[in-house]
């Protein structure tokens, strides 16, 4: 249990682990239960200012505390309400001069300014672009950080299997508003608020700031949803008032929407993040036209349930939300158009082969390459493998406890293979290494027989 104060925070507890392919990234010795993150933008000088409060859990003792950071300046530094030293290095790291005792929480506040820049996305990926936190052409902000890049705007032990709660406070100039991931919990003249009484990864937290029109909705089972665009995307507010419907199909396949309430916000990105109750969406469709925006807005969804509700512990394990999602906005598209279940499988095994041919199999990850479609296309393979295999009842009911059972938590290729394994009651553990580890597609199965 922890002790004192800190037992408000519990829920935000987390075994942090070392990344296989990115070690750079986050740090073992300290677990984040708790951000309270106070940002300020000043549009017209482009400097953001900060302050940061950390509940942390030393997970063993250390002569210093380190966290992954942008080199902002540094205005005041304390622990436990004293003043300590610090400094952010080269190697983007918040190293603070004082040691910790395993299992002892400690509070950390950071008060900083500066400059907002990026850091390089590890992928070759067309869509892809330097990740953190970046200015637009209007003086906005907004931010996308698959992998990383948390730690471009806020002290952050950025790592999928360090998560935690969150209290952020955005003010932003005047007329303008402030977005972040979380339920919103109210607005003090130009100060929005947001609150995340669940887990959190540190790449699935969201900010933007802009001259935003807001447009709110209603879900399944009354569920808010809150839609963020500018001026010049009004257009697109019918398109994203599909979301309701969006959720519906989904709960009916995957079960009751993990949070409390959801959302869109729009930016000048050319891509699209399934940050946790508050989808961070580029500005890349047509108004009208082919199904891209259906698609990739339920994609972004169904990580809510893959990906956000039950995160990978490490990188190495992208490919189980990344399946998930894809394999659901495959069966979207698939009963929408009417795709016959021969052609759904032609095209699966197609696109299977020629991706295990150009970047190999979905469980052998090239850390530059990150999000490369193998890790989407392979997976998704695989699960409709299994769907075959189980037939639907098996199937969804299987997808649904896996979300239910593993709520809030960090999972492995190997808890997915024994979590599949215990509730069917069949060993799948050969199919699923094939489908993860076979440099050519894997042979069909037919439905299990009892």
């Amino acid at each position: 249990a922890l002790p004192g104060p800190y037992a408000a925070w519990a829920a935000g507890r987390s075994n942090p682990v070392a990344d296989p392919l990115y070690p750079e990234r986050g740090n073992a010795a300290i677990d984040v239960l708790h951000y309270g993150l106070e940002v300020s933008w000043s549009a017209s000088e482009r400097t953001l200012t900060g302050k940061a409060t950390l509940q942390i859990r030393p997970t063993r003792d250390a002569p210093s505390l380190s966290l992954d950071f942008k080199p902002y300046t540094l205005d005041s530094l304390s622990l436990d309400g004293k003043p300590v030293r610090g400094s952010v290095s080269a190697e983007e790291k918040l190293v603070v001069q004082a040691p910790v005792t395993a299992e002892q929480p400690v509070t950390l506040v950071v008060d900083y300014h500066g400059k907002p820049s990026t850091t390089p996305m590890p992928s070759k990926r067309a869509d892809s672009h330097p990740l953190g936190l970046t200015v637009d052409s209007k003086g906005g902000l907004w931010t996308m950080q698959e992998p990383f890049g948390a730690f471009t705007w806020y002290p952050a032990n950025d790592h999928p299997s360090d998560e935690a709660l969150y209290d952020i406070a955005v003010t932003a100039p005047k007329g303008w508003a402030g977005i972040a991931g979380g339920t919103p919990v109210g607005q003090d003249g130009n100060t929005f608020r947001y609150r995340s009484t669940v887990p959190v990864a540190s790449y699935l937290t969201t900010l933007a700031v802009g001259r935003y029109e807001k447009a709110t909705d209603t879900g399944p089972r009354g569920i808010p949803i809150t839609y963020w665009y500018e001026k010049d995307q009004k257009q697109f507010l019918p398109m994203l008032k599909r979301t309701p419907s969006y959720l519906t199909w989904l709960e009916e396949k995957f079960g009751p929407y993990p949070f409390e309430s959801a959302g869109v916000v729009l930016v000048d990105s050319a891509s699209a993040m399934e940050t946790q109750q508050m989808v961070t969406l580029g500005n890349i469709f047509p108004v009208s036209g082919d199904d891209r925006f259906d698609r990739t807005v339920l994609h972004e969804l169904a990580h809510h349930w893959f990906g956000d509700a039950v995160t990978p512990t490490d990188w190495n394990d992208f490919w189980v939300s990344e399946g998930w999602a894809l394999y659901a906005e495959k069966l979207y598209a698939k009963e929408r158009n009417n795709v016959s279940d021969a052609e759904f499988v032609r095209s699966s095994r197609e696109i299977d082969a020629q991706l295990r041919g150009e970047f190999g199999p979905p469980g052998d990850s090239d850390p530059a390459e990150f999000g490369s479609a193998n890790h989407y296309s392979c997976t998704a393979a695989m699960l409709r493998q299994l769907h075959q295999a189980l037939g639907d009842e098996r199937f969804f009911a299987l997808a649904r406890g896996w979300v239910k059972d593993n709520l809030h938590t960090q999972q492995t290729r190997a808890s997915f293979t024994a979590y599949v394994n215990r509730v069917t009651g069949h060993d799948f553990t050969s199919l699923i290494d094939a489908w993860l580890d076979s440099p050519t597609t894997p042979p069909e199965t037919g439905p299990l027989t009892s």
